[in-house]
């Protein structure tokens, strides 16, 4: 019997087992079904529209290969599309190939999608290809201990509240996770490798973002534009191409405990960030180790305790675990040379030398800018890299 006669033929509540081989799509759930595959079971859809369509609560998707969606980016083509009444959808261990959505979870609240393996199109440019998931409006929505890769964003939300993203790995991506006007909800113990960013949150506040890894992302490992409120803390970036860490207009935020390691720039400040708490983070072998362009004051030091920065060659006499003296990343050359850049072939100049020595003896030429009052002589414990393998 065709899949979809059997769906029709099937009670509210059934379980329809798919033997191994192929079972044609694309299929429609308007009932509460499970849908549950052998060894071998494939769901192929026809490369129009999306492979399996849920218009029903408590559908249950488990076990499958699903593959063969359409590529109709305003029509959400996808493996599985979960339209608003599938709230508490369940989507558990399958694997989606070829597909330009992997799963889209269009208002589908409390849903979860959890152990799948999404591999998304490689034939098409980025921006022309899917995300592995998508939310929009999906409260409570939970996307849990997938392996996602190629596409465009492994996961997008967008104008939604009380997610978890929890231990995902993401490679070959744009993002790894792209946040937009989402409130209230959690990023944590997700990996990210080789994308262009890792953590891209925008327009979203009062969220939890930690014990993530970033590795070797292109551009950004942790980007927070508009976000606000949100206590970021326990998270790894080492190896990027660009920043480390990026905020643009991020404010009351508490960003502590993170290792910023290995990139060109520690951490970018900029766009008239506020009232935010930056301390006991560690930052390693930066090449800049801060950029703010700026001539506020801005203390990263907290109740005596500021953060660790490998190139400080600070002196702890009192031996209390804080250097004697603040540390100060930039001074009035970096600046210059921020502002203007045809000023690096004279880096090397004598001139350079002479400004930067009397920078260092008389602190009241200083220009403002970001200054650690109580600079860590160690990295803060518990803040070593994570493990940089395969997940097993």
């Amino acid at each position: 019997m065709p899949l979809q006669q059997a769906i029709a033929a099937a009670a509210p509540g059934d379980v329809l087992r798919l033997s191994a081989g192929t079972h044609q799509g694309p299929i429609t759930i308007d009932k509460p079904l499970t849908l549950l595959g052998d060894q071998g079971a494939i769901v192929e859809g026809n490369g129009h529209g999306s492979v399996i369509t849920i218009g029903a609560p408590d559908t249950r998707i488990e076990g499958l290969l699903i593959r063969g969606s359409g590529t109709d980016l305003p029509a959400m083509d996808s493996a599985i599309l979960a339209h608003q009444a599938a709230s508490r959808a369940a989507v558990i261990g399958n694997r989606f190939e070829n597909n330009l959505f992997g799963v889209y979870l269009h208002g589908a609240a409390d849903s979860i999608v959890r152990d799948n393996e999404i591999v998304g199109r490689r034939d098409l440019r980025m921006a022309e290809a899917g995300n592995g998931v998508s939310i929009w409006n999906a409260p409570g929505a939970r996307v849990v201990h997938n392996n996602i890769r190629y596409g465009r964003d492994g996961i997008f939300v967008n104008t939604s509240r009380q997610n978890v993203f929890r231990d995902n790995w993401f490679r070959d991506l744009r993002f790894a996770i792209h946040y937009m006007y989402t409130n209230d909800s959690q990023i944590i113990g997700n990996h990210s490798e080789r994308n262009h960013v890792a953590w891209a949150i925008m327009y979203s506040s009062r969220l939890r973002i930690r014990d993530n890894v970033s590795i070797g992302d292109r551009d950004h490992g942790l980007m927070l534009n508009y976000a606000n409120e949100s206590d970021i803390s326990g998270n790894v970036v080492k190896d990027g191409g660009e920043k480390c860490l990026f905020l643009y207009n991020a404010n009351k935020n508490e960003i502590r405990g993170n290792r910023f390691e290995n990139c060109p720039i520690g951490i970018h400040f900029t766009a008239g960030s506020e009232r935010n708490v930056i301390s006991g983070n560690a930052f390693i072998g930066n090449r800049n180790q801060v950029k703010y362009v700026g001539t506020r004051y801005l203390d990263w030091a907290e109740r005596g305790r500021g953060n660790y920065w490998s190139d400080n060659p600070a002196f702890d006499l009192d031996g209390d675990g804080i250097a004697d003296r603040p540390y100060r990343p930039n001074g009035i050359m970096d600046q210059l040379l921020w502002m203007y850049p045809q000023a690096k072939m004279l880096a090397n100049s004598p001139t350079v030398d002479l400004i930067r020595w009397a920078q260092a003896r008389f602190p009241a030429i200083q220009p403002g800018g970001v200054v650690d009052s109580a600079p860590l002589m160690q990295p803060p414990a518990g803040d070593a890299a994570r493990s940089e393998g395969e997940r097993p």
